[in-house]
């Protein structure tokens, strides 16, 4: 088994600009629900729309890792992923 490349998976996923852009709205969504006063260490903001740039409070809640994780496998949107 071959090892994994991380500078090149960057470079050719995590370094282009929808990505950057998603994954600041993914923080900056953590970040409103922390100021709220919700408890998400340990826990996902989970986007109930899966869209990290509505970050609208009746959109965001949180939840277990493991809960985010096995709900949003298969149901992916057609516009974000």
């Amino acid at each position: 088994m071959s090892q994994r490349d991380y500078a090149k998976e960057y470079r050719d996923f995590h370094a282009k600009p929808e990505q950057v852009k998603r994954r600041a709205a993914r923080n900056k969504s953590r970040a409103i629900m922390k100021k709220k006063g919700a408890k998400v260490a340990g826990k996902d903001v989970d986007h109930k729309d899966h869209n990290p740039q509505n970050m609208s409070s009746k959109n965001l809640r949180v939840i277990s890792v493991k809960k985010n994780r096995s709900d949003n496998k298969h149901k992916k949107n057609k516009v974000y992923g």
